[in-house]
């Protein structure tokens, strides 16, 4: 596997790639990797013939009060972990290389896709993500890009926004990886106490709960969302939000549209998000 640090370095790397028609798939992350990143990696070899993962911070997506200077850095363990499933180019800039001068040029998506659930409480957050995932595709020009599907609000905004850009790329989300007892891999999984960890799974058994009633025939959403609040909050939780939405751009269900159930709630100082798709 290449590093490289700068973007000159990246593009120069991929210039023979390109003469050769090859197809780029590539997978940003923030780096501190788990299952989830590296089940990317390897999916993402089976959509095209070069790999390129990232590893950046981005300070754009973090608000005021949130973990920026504290997020983990492993960064020679992520490295070892790319290698080995296959990754063929990392590209690992700083922050002076990605934002040389002040990023006041930045992407504004719709405010009805980014000021609910995650985006209520975290202002600017998706603003900041859609900006450096242009700016990354700008710098790769991949034909295939890899998100997970556990930030299912974060893949809808950047879907949109490769679409009414009309930017080259196919967006795949990958499916949610999971610990055995049903909890989605993140790396904030690592901030809870055992006895946390323990507890954590209610959040994934509470939205299984709710796929199964509207399977079984409920419709009376509401009812199903307050109940699985109460059930989180009798727990210890301190529920966010539960609601089902449409899939397609996380507004209250309408007509026939396909949906997805979510979820995010604090359990200690951990705040956790999950979903699923309903059939």
């Amino acid at each position: 596997m290449q590093i490289h640090s700068t973007i000159a370095g990246l593009r120069a790397a991929l210039a023979d790639a390109r003469l050769k028609a090859a197809r780029i798939a590539f997978a940003p992350t923030m780096g501190n990797l788990h299952d989830g990143h590296i089940a990317l990696m390897r999916q993402a070899r089976k959509h095209a013939d070069v790999v390129v993962a990232s590893i950046f911070v981005n300070r754009l997506q973090f608000g005021p009060r949130e973990d920026f200077d504290k997020y983990p850095r492993t960064f020679e363990n992520d490295c070892a972990r790319l290698a080995e499933a296959g990754v063929d180019h990392l590209f690992a800039p700083d922050e002076q290389e990605m934002y040389p001068t002040p990023q006041r040029y930045q992407v504004d998506p719709d405010p009805a896709h980014t000021d609910i659930l995650d985006g209520a409480s975290r202002p600017g957050h998706f603003r900041g993500v859609a900006t450096v995932v242009l700016k990354l595709f700008n710098i790769v020009q991949p034909q295939v890009a890899l998100f997970g599907k556990k930030d299912y609000q974060q893949v809808m905004v950047l879907r949109n926004m490769t679409r009414e850009l009309a930017l080259p790329i196919e967006i795949i989300a990958g499916e949610t990886t999971r610990a055995d007892d049903g909890l989605a891999l993140s790396s904030r999984n690592g901030y809870l106490s055992a006895a946390e960890r323990a507890e954590a799974p209610r959040l994934h058994r509470q939205l299984v709960w709710i796929r199964e009633r509207i399977a079984a025939g409920e419709r009376n959403f509401l009812l199903l969302e307050t109940e699985a609040v109460a059930e989180l909050a009798a727990h210890g939780w301190q529920p966010d939000y539960l609601t089902i939405r449409r899939r397609s751009n996380l507004q209250p269900p309408a007509g026939d549209e396909p949906l997805v159930v979510l979820g995010a709630a604090k359990l200690g100082n951990t705040r956790l998000i999950d979903n699923l798709e309903i059939e």
